[in-house]
């Protein structure tokens, strides 16, 4: 065998190693998701007593059905865009309805629901309206706001406007390619 042979195989073993690695991993986080979601859904939504704890729930159902967004394909992963987005919808509109603009907890919910509808939904102006309405409704309420409620309020508002900032310019410079293609 030549040594160029020999190197395909080294590197072919490499691969399939690899895969079955990401293979295990995948699955190890779907496991940890189905579980979380699990309680989620059997024992600590249901008995919620707070608006900030329900809000809360939401959000991480939300999250964890995002986490198996991105490593499914698919009609399944389909499936799990659509849980993600109702459990995100849902502590949205609660939080937008009982917490004040500058709540931490609403804040980040904003922040999580618009990076979703940026990265999996490819609905860049929705995610830039959610982020922006969320930054400008906080801005608006930060004189209201003291202490911890405050520091965490500001770091999550520079997130949202860091991710406008991204967003607009990406979309500026997609703008701009489709005119010179559209010149030519």
């Amino acid at each position: 065998m030549s040594i160029i042979e020999l190197e395909a195989q080294g590197f072919e073993r490499q691969r399939e190693m690899v895969k079955a690695y990401r293979e295990q991993i995948e699955n190890e986080l779907k496991d940890i998701c189905y579980e979380l979601l699990s309680l989620l859904d059997k024992y600590l939504i249901p008995t919620i007593t707070t608006i900030e704890s329900k809000v809360f729930y939401l959000k991480m159902k939300g999250d964890y059905y995002r986490y198996l967004t991105e490593i499914t394909t698919g009609n399944e992963q389909q499936k799990f865009i659509e849980e993600s987005k109702h459990a995100y919808k849902n502590g949205f509109d609660i939080a937008q309805d009982q917490m004040t603009v500058t709540h931490p907890m609403r804040l980040n919910l904003a922040l999580n629901f618009s990076v979703f509808c940026y990265e999996f939904l490819n609905e860049t102006d929705l995610a830039c309206h959610l982020a922006k309405k969320a930054f400008d409704d906080a801005v608006s309420g930060l004189d209201c706001i003291s202490g911890d409620s405050y520091k965490d309020s500001t770091i999550i508002m520079r997130l949202l406007h860091d991710n406008l900032k991204v967003w607009t310019k990406n979309q500026h410079d997609l703008n701009d390619m489709d005119q010179s293609r559209e010149q030519q």
